[in-house]
């Protein structure tokens, strides 16, 4: 699993994409136009939570866990030649078991 060289702060959480899938299950090559970027991956690093009414709450992800978040949600960054999604917790939609 790939590390990440950023740390996020707060409640954002950093998050490596899964691998784009450039065929369908019954083989049929996908057209780069008709690609879309995955909405799943691996969180690779974690911040330290919200606050809530004066209250620190913590992450309820952590590094390892598979992902699924907002396709409108985060922002894409690139370091040394990785590339990576940083989201607010809230654009996280569920953890895949």
């Amino acid at each position: 699993m790939a590390k990440a060289k950023l740390t996020p702060i707060g409640d954002k959480i950093v998050v490596k994409q899964a691998p784009e899938e450039i065929k369908t299950k019954s083989g049929i090559v996908l057209p780069e136009t008709a690609k879309e970027k995955p909405s799943e991956g691996t969180v690779v690093a974690v911040g330290t939570g919200r606050y809530e009414n004066g209250q620190k709450v913590p992450p309820e992800v952590k590094v390892g866990d598979k992902v699924l978040y907002s396709k409108d949600g985060g922002t894409e960054v690139k370091v040394d030649e990785e590339e990576y999604i940083v989201l607010s917790e809230r654009d996280i939609l569920a953890i895949k078991a």
